[in-house]
C-alpha cells in the first residue's frame, strides 16, 4: 500500500483542520433549471496551502483533492481502488519486460488551460522531479527536487527517450519494478516552472537533458527551487500563471484559510463537468460542517467521524450519509535526529507511555464498538494481511491493555531520568489536541515532560526536524507499494524523522523489484514492520473511519477510502433538476 499523503484530517494524514470560507449558496446547490448555473460547496477539514502536491511542503490531503479537480494525467484511482487509464489524456503501455520499458503518449489535443501544449517539457520535468535522477547521494550530495514520494522506483530509469514531436516518452528500467503502472504522471506545467526560474521552456528542456546528476548547476537549481516552493500559496497569487490547469476545473479564487473556488476549464477534453462552480470551504470542526450543511451553505461535508456526527447526519432531513473505513491511520513517530531519542531505552520508554487503548476508547469506540488499537505500521486493520503482520511484527512489546505495567516498565528504562519531549501536531484539529493531552498526562507519570509544539502550519515544520516526536497520519491512494521506501527507507521523501535501518532499506529495495510474487512482498513488508517495532520507531494508534454527508439533490458523490476521497470523480457530480 502506498501511503502518499499527509492527512491532517484526523487530528491526522499526511496530509491535514480549520476555518470558514466564502461563496456559500443559500439553497441546495444552485438552480437545476435548464440553462442555469450549477454550483456546489464542499466542506473540508483543512486549509489549502500549495499548488504542488508532489513537494514536501505541499504534500497534504486537501492540496491533493484540489489537484485531483484541476489536473489530468495518464491514470487515476477509482473508488474501487482500481487503476483507471485516462484515454482522454493519453496512453501508456509496457512494451518490454526485459528490460522493463514503458511508453507514454500524450494525445495531440492536450493542452494546459492557458493554451500551451502538454508535451516534452512537461513530461521531462515530471520525470526529473519524481525520479530523483539529479539528486546527489549521501549527506554532501547536491540536492535539487524535494519530492515527497518514493523516487527509488522511477529512479531505476535512465534519461527518457522522446519522439520527434515530444508527445511520446519511453522509460527504460534497469530492474523490474512492481509499481510501474503508477510510477509516473504529469504534474506541473513546465512553461510556468521555466518562467518562474527565469528561462524559456526550451532552456528548461536543455538544462534537464544536459545536467550531470549530483553536480552543482545554477540553472538546474533555479528550476528545482521554482518547483519546490514556487507553487506554495495560501491565497490568490499575483502570478496567475501558477493557476494553469489541465483537469476538468481550474482555480477561480483562493481566500486565505477559508476557501478555494473552482470553475470549468474549457480546454479540458474529458467528460465535460456538469457543475459550473465548486467551492471548497475549510471548516475544521464537525459541528460547523453540520451546521453549514443544514443551513444549505454547503452540499457535501467530510467531517471527522464520531458517533455524534454520524447520528446527526442520519437524523438530518434530505441528507445521504456515506460511511466506510479510510486507508488512513494516526501515529506517533520519534525523531531519530533528536538528542533525547538517540537512546533506545528512552525511545521505548516513551512509546510505552502512550495510552493507545484510552485514545481508541475516547475517539473511536463511541462510533464503532469494534474499533481497536492499530498494531502495524505497514497494514491497517481492514486489510487481509493485517492479522499475520500483528502475529509476527513484535508489536506485543508495546501492549495497550495495562498502562500501569507500561508506566512501571518505562520508569525502569529511564532509570530516574526525566527527559523533555517536544511533540509536534496539528493544533487546529481537536482530536489531535485531545491525543496530545492524553499522551502528555500519561508520559508525565513515568517522568517525561512533554512540551506542546502544536501548530497550524505543522506540516511545513515536519520536514525541518525541530521537534522530538510528531503526531499525524498517513493516507493512501489505495494502490502500489511505494510507502515502504517513501516513509521508512533512508532518504525517502516521507522519511521526516531521520530513520535509517539498513535491513529496512534493503527490504524496501527488494519489494520494489519483486514482480508477480505477492507472498514474498507480504513477507518483506512484515519484516519491515518487525524492524520498526524492534527499533522503537514509533507507534500506530488507529485506523480512521470515514463519513460523508451529501444533500439528496447532489448526484454521483461516492465514498472513496483513498486519499482523494469524494473528489476522485468530481467531473461526474451533478444536481438533480
Amino acid at each position: 500500500m502506498r501511503f502518499s499523503r499527509i492527512s491532517k484530517a484526523l487530528g491526522v494524514a499526511a496530509v491535514s483542520a480549520l476555518a470558514l470560507s466564502a461563496c456559500a449558496s443559500t439553497d441546495n446547490g444552485g438552480d437545476g433549471d435548464s440553462g442555469s448555473t450549477k454550483s456546489i460547496s464542499v466542506a473540508e477539514l483543512n486549509t489549502f496551502s500549495s499548488l504542488n502536491t508532489d513537494s514536501s511542503s505541499g504534500n497534504t490531503d486537501i492540496n491533493s483533492k484540489i489537484a485531483t479537480a484541476t489536473h489530468n494525467g495518464f491514470y487515476s484511482i477509482t473508488d474501487q481502488l482500481e487503476v483507471k487509464h485516462n484515454d482522454d489524456f493519453g496512453s501508456f503501455e509496457k512494451i518490454s519486460d526485459n528490460p522493463l520499458k514503458v511508453k507514454y503518449t500524450v494525445n495531440e489535443d492536450q493542452q494546459w488551460s492557458d493554451g500551451n501544449k502538454i508535451d516534452k517539457g512537461d513530461l521531462l520535468l515530471a520525470w526529473a522531479s519524481q525520479s530523483g535522477h539529479f539528486n546527489g547521494e549521501g549527506e554532501n550530495g547536491e540536492q535539487f527536487f524535494d519530492y515527497a514520494g518514493d523516487s527509488e522506483g522511477l529512479g531505476l530509469t535512465s534519461m527518457p527517450e522522446f519522439s520527434d514531436d515530444g508527445r511520446t516518452m519511453t522509460l527504460t528500467y534497469s530492474k523490474p519494478y512492481i509499481d510501474w503502472e503508477t510510477a509516473f504522471d504529469v504534474r506541473l506545467p513546465a512553461h510556468v516552472v521555466a518562467k518562474k526560474a527565469g528561462m524559456s521552456e526550451d532552456d528548461l528542456v536543455n538544462t534537464l537533458t544536459s545536467a550531470k546528476p549530483g553536480e552543482k548547476n545554477e540553472q538546474l537549481s533555479k528550476i528545482a527551487d521554482a518547483w519546490n516552493t514556487g507553487f506554495d500559496t495560501t491565497k490568490m497569487p499575483d502570478d496567475k500563471d501558477l493557476l494553469v490547469a489541465s483537469g476538468p476545473y481550474k482555480i477561480k479564487d483562493i481566500v486565505e484559510n477559508q476557501s478555494v473556488t473552482l470553475e470549468k476549464n474549457d480546454k479540458y477534453t474529458g467528460d465535460a463537468p456538469k457543475i459550473d462552480e465548486i467551492t471548497m470551504r475549510s471548516i475544521g470542526d464537525a459541528n460547523g460542517q453540520l451546521q453549514a450543511l443544514n443551513n444549505g451553505e454547503v452540499q457535501v461535508i467530510s467531517p471527522q467521524a464520531n458517533v455524534d456526527t454520524i447520528q446527526q447526519l442520519k437524523d438530518a432531513d434530505g441528507v445521504k450519509t456515506l460511511t466506510g473505513d479510510q486507508l488512513l491511520y494516526d501515529h506517533v513517530d520519534l525523531n531519530f535526529n533528536s538528542d533525547v531519542f538517540k537512546d533506545e531505552n528512552t525511545r521505548k520508554a516513551f512509546l510505552l507511555t502512550i495510552p493507545r487503548q484510552s485514545i481508541v476508547d475516547k475517539l473511536m469506540k463511541p462510533m464503532n464498538s469494534d474499533a481497536e488499537v492499530l498494531d502495524s505500521q505497514v497494514y491497517v486493520s481492514s486489510q487481509d494481511e493485517y492479522k499475520d503482520a500483528v502475529e509476527k511484527n513484535d508489536s506485543s512489546e508495546f501492549p495497550s491493555s495495562d498502562m500501569d505495567a507500561n508506566i512501571s516498565q518505562a520508569k525502569e528504562l529511564l532509570g530516574g531520568k526525566t527527559p523533555t519531549v517536544r511533540l509536534l501536531y496539528n493544533s487546529g484539529n481537536k482530536a489531535r489536541a485531545d491525543i496530545f493531552q492524553m499522551i502528555q498526562e500519561s508520559a508525565k507519570k513515568a517522568g517525561f515532560n512533554v512540551e506542546d509544539l502544536g501548530a497550524a502550519d505543522w506540516s511545513k515544520k515536519l520536514p525541518g526536524g525541530d521537534y522530538d516526536a510528531s503526531l499525524f497520519g498517513w493516507t493512501s491512494p489505495g494502490v502500489g507499494h511505494s510507502s515502504y521506501g517513501q516513509i521508512f527507507a533512508a532518504g525517502g521523501g516521507g522519511n521526516y524523522n531521520g530513520y535509517d535501518n539498513e535491513d529496512v532499506n534493503k527490504k524496501a529495495d527488494e519489494i520494489r523489484t519483486t514482480v508477480g510474487d505477492d507472498a514474498k512482498v507480504k513477507d518483506l513488508a512484515i519484516g519491515i514492520d518487525k524492524d520498526l517495532f524492534d527499533d522503537s520507531y514509533g507507534l500506530p494508534l488507529f485506523q480512521q473511519a470515514g463519513v460523508v454527508g451529501v444533500k439528496d439533490n447532489v448526484e454521483n458523490v461516492t465514498f472513496n477510502p483513498g486519499s482523494t476521497q469524494v473528489w476522485w470523480n468530481v467531473e461526474k457530480w451533478d444536481i438533480k433538476n
